[in-house]
């Protein structure tokens, strides 16, 4: 159990007190190949520099640039979307538009094949999802960044708006509307999406129909992150990949877990029940349903 919410800031523990990583908090700088050097998280002149942070049961990647480590994201959806000797590269933050040339958002990467004189003979999309948090994350993190040896190893426990991961908003507000729309189009072309997701993430979704490599429209990316005691890091590593069909799976976690009818009904009993012993009065209202 950690008494501070922070995992990785800045691309380092919060005990990493090395030249380097100093050197990364002081320039504000993101190890993970994002499109700039510097993290540009939440704000680009304040960035929130906090990659991953505690949970009760592991580590959850809040950033989605932090599983860009070594791009190995990026080979391992390569592996599912293209076969073995193919030349291929990546391109992130590419648009996609609707049949009415509405942007239907960006894909985060684009993995492109192409032959020997640079032409594109086919593509796959990569979409990472990092976790939302509930709570208030930027307060650890600045007073962490106040002073960093002195506060590495800060009491949090117990303060207001505790961070923790929220993975239901991460899937409804996010991943299934990405998914849904952007996922629907590409899967109309008959081209596959990888998602890269941490752990934790993954095993709050409904199980998923599974199927094999060859037949799948989706590779589900599982990824942790692995605590390197010589260095005094975290390396990403992906834990296993799950295939399935992509409308199986939309299905699967569109669909509403659906309580019984009874429950709801008496939570409405008690309201009304509440608002009668208060003195309100229930509104009586004619419905005219004409001749």
């Amino acid at each position: 159990m950690y008494n501070q919410p922070l995992a990785e800031i800045f691309g380092f523990p919060a005990g990493n007190l090395s030249k380097e990583a100093m050197r990364y908090r002081r320039l504000r700088l993101c190890p993970f190949n994002n499109r700039v050097p510097n993290c540009t998280k939440d704000k680009a002149d304040n960035p929130l520099g906090v990659c991953s942070v505690f949970t009760e049961d592991g580590i959850a990647i809040t950033c989605p640039v932090r599983f860009r480590q070594e791009w190995l994201v990026a080979e391992d959806a390569a592996g599912f979307f293209f076969p073995e000797g193919t030349l291929w590269t990546s391109l992130t933050e590419v648009r996609l538009n609707d049949t009415k040339g509405e942007s239907a958002g960006n894909i985060d990467v684009v993995l492109v094949a192409y032959d020997a004189q640079g032409k594109v003979t086919d593509f796959g999309a990569l979409e990472i999802q990092g976790v939302y948090i509930s709570g208030n994350v930027r307060r650890p993190f600045e007073h962490y960044m106040e002073n960093p040896k002195a506060n590495a190893e800060m009491n949090w426990r117990g303060k207001l708006n505790y961070p923790r991961p929220d993975y239901l908003s991460s899937s409804r507000k996010r991943l299934v509307p990405q998914l849904l729309y952007k996922g629907g189009i590409l899967n109309s072309w008959g081209k596959k999406i990888a998602v890269a997701l941490d752990k934790g993430f993954f095993e709050t979704l409904p199980e998923l129909k599974t199927t094999d490599s060859k037949n799948a429209d989706i590779a589900w990316m599982v990824y942790d992150l692995e605590f390197i005691e010589s260095s005094n890091t975290y390396s990403i590593k992906r834990s296993r990949t799950v295939y399935t069909q992509f409308h199986e799976a939309m299905d699967t976690i569109a669909r509403p877990s659906v309580g019984p009818i009874n429950e709801f009904l008496d939570r409405l009993q008690e309201k009304l029940d509440e608002k009668l012993e208060n003195g309100g009065k229930p509104e009586t209202k004619t419905i005219d349903l004409g001749d």
